[in-house]
């Protein structure tokens, strides 16, 4: 049964971030009562992935933003931009996690700011100096460089070692910690204390933000780990375990980027080559409960070379799949699997299989990675990586944009993505990271989509009106959770619907994952619900279709004249196996839409070559659901 509705260097200078102003919500505290509901009644909307003028790039790129400003254009007010352009998001967010990069956090501008004098005795430092102070494209260079040698592992002491920063980012972090808790308002705006763990070997990309559960009383009594102290990350979930253990507190770390990975993200070994044990599963499970699926630096869902039979795969490849993060390295198609998430899924209930324990248990959030302290994901009020690329700039997005030194990538390139989704019981510290680690959380591109996505053992198509959400939580279990079977089929229901400002929806897919008698790992999308059903019939194999295409690329405009704005379905799984374990997700898809490069291109009188990307169809991802055999 489905039902359619509608169809329309360095101590050289003492940093400190900005104190709380009067125009904020501020004057919060997470020790404020706020009634939690009896189940999650709200999505809750946030990102992640933010970083501001103390990160070693983003001062570099010419941000001049601080964490006061990024935390009051997410809630809404209206902020210049580091290149003077006013900047609002039509819609505030509900939280914020600001991940400054913990290596060498505040170098560059300590370095910016100090005086000339004291550094005549070090010419490397002096250099950058210079170039930093000479122009933009001076900066510029210097941040290549600086990432360029973070990849290679040659940056100096003075940058990397731990000790010698350990004063500055002291102070840095605990004012940081007390502007959080100051714009902390439960029930309004929640924030979070975060960071950004940032190990690259050789280019290759394994960063993690690591999101507090708790405010500055616990957070001050330590400091971010870099990976200028180890690029191991297990060395980081040992310090997340010293820090619960200490503190009584809570962390978790969200893997990004794992395209760029060049298939370490998610490998079938440790970080040193070594295979993988009963202990490592564990602890990544624990400490691991969610990934960034999508964000400015491209998708992770999956890759067409993995995922040939379905022809939604490959959504944001466009320049990233080539070579890795600092493209140093190229990646072959033979590293894919350990690089992006369905694989990762999949890799994960072949290690059950074998250690009855999963590494790769994990729930998906979208999120920004910003490096203008501005959190945009709209496609038409896009901001950039980075302050050169901000919407002054009208060329970006044809101008090369590589984070290294090479110029492989280009700006139509980048995505204007994405945002997290939380069902939480209220919008607080406590309800929202609860959420994450039970991983009822789910990714968009950028849109505010609402979905929905229960399994379990006895839903019916009835579940599926005004009361669907109460039998979810009543009958079965929500995204992010476990199923383990009897012999029983499970069963789903699936509701999504459309961002009120923005596409109609195209359709809702339920993406299986499963290890099949041989041992060997498969995966299936199924069509489940779509617009326009009369006329868009399945055919073989269950494809459907096109929705159509209503863009308007000289007007950078669509009509919401096709899709539907809400589909809900109960669906189950027409191939279940009761011996296999499995996991299922939702994917949802809107109508085609213009990419950011369009609306740059009316704004600003460019015409744009045939190889950009014009039109997508943006997305949301949900967190899977589990299902486990019995015995």
């Amino acid at each position: 049964m489905r039902k359619f509705i509608g169809a329309s260097a360095m101590a050289l200078a003492a940093m400190a971030l900005s104190s709380c102003g009067e125009n904020g919500i501020g004057g919060g505290s997470s020790d404020k009562k706020v009634e939690n509901t009896a189940y999650p009644e709200k999505v809750f909307w946030g990102d992640t992935h933010l970083h501001t003028d103390v990160s070693i790039d983003a001062f570099g790129f010419g941000n001049r933003l601080g964490a006061e400003d990024a935390i009051r254009f997410a809630q809404g007010e209206k902020v210049t931009s580091s290149k003077g352009t006013e900047a609002q998001l039509k819609r505030p967010l509900d939280f914020l996690v600001i991940s400054d990069h913990a290596a060498a956090m505040g170098a560059t501008k300590a370095l910016f700011n100090a005086p000339r004098l004291a550094l005549l005795g070090d010419k490397f430092l002096l250099r950058w100096y210079d170039m930093m102070h000479e122009s933009e494209e001076g900066s510029l260079r210097v941040t290549a460089e600086l990432i360029e040698g973070a990849a290679k592992g040659t940056l100096p002491d003075s940058l990397t070692d731990p000790e010698s920063q350990k004063e500055r980012i002291e102070g840095l972090w605990t004012d940081h910690g007390a502007l959080m808790d100051r714009y902390n308002a439960p029930g309004k705006f929640t924030a979070f204390m975060g960071y950004e763990y940032t190990p690259m070997v050789n280019g290759d990309n394994l960063h993690r933000v690591v999101m507090f559960r708790d405010g500055s009383d616990k957070t001050d009594t330590v400091i971010p780990f870099p990976s200028s102290a180890s690029l191991d990350p297990e060395d980081l979930w040992n310090w997340m375990g010293k820090y619960e253990k200490d503190t009584g507190g809570q962390v978790l770390a969200m893997p990004h980027n794992s395209n760029v990975s060049n298939g370490r993200m998610f490998a079938m070994s440790k970080f040193d080559g070594s295979p993988i044990d009963q202990a490592y599963i564990e602890t990544r499970a624990k400490y691991e409960p969610v990934v960034e699926i999508t964000q400015i630096k491209g998708d992770s869902e999956t890759h067409p070379f993995l995922s040939p039979n379905d022809e939604f795969a490959g959504f944001g490849d466009a320049g990233w799949d080539k070579c890795n993060l600092s493209c140093n390295g190229e990646m072959a198609p033979e590293s894919y699997a350990g690089s992006y998430a369905r694989e990762a899924l999949k890799r994960g209930l072949e290690l059950e299989k074998k250690f009855g324990a999963n590494p790769y248990k994990f729930g998906v959030i979208g999120s920004t990675d910003s490096h203008t302290s501005l959190a945009t994901a709209d496609e038409d009020n896009f901001f950039g990586k980075h302050p050169a690329v901000e919407p002054a700039n009208k060329n970006r997005s044809l101008q090369p944009q590589n984070l290294g030194t090479r110029g492989d990538r280009m700006g139509w390139h980048y995505l204007a993505s994405g945002y997290a989704g939380v069902w939480a019981t209220s919008n607080t510290r406590e309800a929202i990271f609860d959420a994450f680690q039970r991983r009822e959380v789910y990714a968009t591109t950028g849109p505010r989509m609402k979905v929905r996505f229960f399994g379990g053992f006895d839903f019916t198509a009835d579940d599926t009106g005004d009361g669907m959400v109460a039998a979810g939580y009543e009958k079965g279990v929500p995204m992010g959770g476990d199923l383990t079977g009897d012999g029983k089929p499970p069963t789903f229901l699936v509701s999504a619907l459309m961002d009120p400002e923005g596409a109609n929806l195209d359709r809702v897919q339920v993406v299986k994952g499963w290890v099949d008698a041989g041992g060997k790992s498969q995966e299936k999308v199924y069509n489940v619900a779509w617009s326009n059903p009369e006329e868009r019939k399945a055919g073989a194999g269950g494809k459907i279709p096109k929705v159509g295409n209503t863009v308007d690329l000289a007007k950078a405009s669509y009509e919401n004249s096709i899709g539907a704005v809400q589909l809900v379905t109960f669906w189950q799984d027409p191939d279940f196996d009761a011996a296999q374990n499995a996991f299922y997700y939702v994917r949802v898809l809107e109508i085609p839409t213009p990419t950011w490069p369009v609306y740059d291109a009316l704004r600003f009188g460019i015409t744009l070559p045939d190889n950009v990307v014009k039109v997508q169809q943006e997305r949301a991802y949900s967190s899977p659901i589990w299902y486990k055999a019995k015995g």
